[in-house]
């Protein structure tokens, strides 16, 4: 059996890691490469970095940042960020960086994910996916960076995800907008509907408040791995004590 993923996530903006509720109102939460530093040395299994900005002011990703990182820790890590192109995503993933995440970029050019994927194979080529349920279905937001920018793109979640994955996308990490940063929980209902349509790894994303719901998600869910920011940023809790819990649990993961 395949070890569930522990996966901090660092929400980067103008060369911050911050933190917001619901994809509004964030705060400064510390400087990416320390804190990839601390989690590389926590155990983390791997790091997703977005630069939330990028697809704001459309630019992409600096690179700067992610050579300093990969020269900081040794275990995965992930960028996304107005990744728009193909000679943008192999010059990321030439300077360190393991997979490449789009979300905006590959909803405005869908067939960017077929390159990539053909370039660099499917599993470099991660999809975000921020959903939002809007009381009756699951629907997919793009340019989520900003209140002002972020828009309703008319696709539901479940013809997009599905998409994705025949276009070549080798990983989903899914948002579940209701619940960012609210740490209530992540969403299992949406959760246990799109793994079942998931041909390639789930990541959960949105909701962690309390190691509990790591349980809940891995063995409600089956997701392959849990992305959380806030509740490792403030330091409730710690990856190892996490994991050891999971194991209790049994619910595979990597000590």
């Amino acid at each position: 059996m395949l070890t569930k993923r522990i996966i901090p996530c660092l929400d980067v903006k103008k060369g911050h890691v911050v933190k917001g509720i619901k994809f509004q109102n964030h705060k400064i939460m510390g400087d990416p490469v320390e804190l990839a530093i601390k989690y590389s040395d926590q155990n983390a299994d791997e790091l997703v970095f977005y630069d939330i900005y990028s697809s704001v002011e459309d630019s992409s990703v600096p690179s700067s940042w992610i050579e300093n990182i990969a020269k900081n820790i040794d275990i995965p890590f992930c960028v996304a960020g107005g990744i728009k192109s193909l000679s943008k995503a192999s010059q990321i993933l030439n300077i360190g960086a393991d997979k490449i995440s789009i979300n905006t970029p590959a909803l405005e050019n869908p067939s960017l994910i077929n390159k990539l994927a053909k370039a660099h194979g499917s599993q470099c080529v991660v999809i975000g996916i921020d959903s939002f349920f809007n009381g009756s279905d699951y629907f997919v937001y793009a340019r989520t960076g900003s209140e002002k920018s972020k828009y309703h793109t008319g696709k539901k979640t479940v013809d997009w995800l599905q998409e994705a994955q025949d276009r070549g996308a080798g990983e989903i990490v899914l948002n579940c907008m209701n619940q960012d940063g609210v740490r209530e929980g992540y969403d299992i209902e949406q959760l246990e509907i799109m793994k079942n349509l998931c041909k390639v790894p789930l990541i959960a994303s949105g909701g962690a408040g309390c190691k509990g719901d790591f349980k809940d998600v891995f063995l409600k869910c089956d997701v392959d791995g849990a992305l959380a920011a806030s509740v490792f940023h403030n330091n409730e809790i710690k990856i190892m004590d996490l994991k050891r819990d999971l194991i209790c649990e049994k619910i595979p993961v990597r000590l």
